[in-house]
């Protein structure tokens, strides 16, 4: 949540397609209480971990969409866009996101230590951005 919070913040102005592409990005975060609840409830069996790391995924992708709007709706000039950089994190959520979805159906312990590792990575808020804001 910090990390859109500080997203939205550095957007310079909002345009419909930012509008929805929030929308989307928190329709998946609205899915992951039930996911979890289904993964806690059968003991971490493949399905529900898988149906979990989908959700991650699909929660990943729609950061990063609505990130890639918010910078080009803003222009060439985008605050996001210089506070992002390479975004090495959000690249690589996805992959370990897909590659959990994979290895839930053969080892569901590595499936939950690979989805564990990623919100560790992103257990301390991305500086990149509140530091770009407040440089202004």
């Amino acid at each position: 949540w910090n990390n859109h919070h500080h997203l939205l913040h550095a957007a310079k102005s909002v345009s419909g397609a930012v509008l929805w592409a929030n929308l989307h990005l928190l329709f998946w975060l609205s899915l992951l209480p039930f996911t979890t609840a289904w993964m806690g409830e059968n003991h971490f069996e493949a399905l529900p971990s898988a149906v979990y790391g989908f959700v991650l995924l699909m929660a990943a992708l729609a950061y990063y969409l609505l990130q890639r709007l918010i910078m080009s709706t803003d222009g060439p000039d985008s605050l996001l866009k210089k506070a992002v950089g390479s975004d090495w994190k959000g690249k690589l959520s996805p992959v370990f996101y897909a590659a959990g979805i994979l290895t839930s159906f053969w080892q569901h312990w590595l499936a939950q230590a690979l989805y564990v590792f990623v919100a560790l990575m992103w257990l301390v808020p991305d500086r990149r951005i509140e530091r770009m804001v407040n440089a202004l």
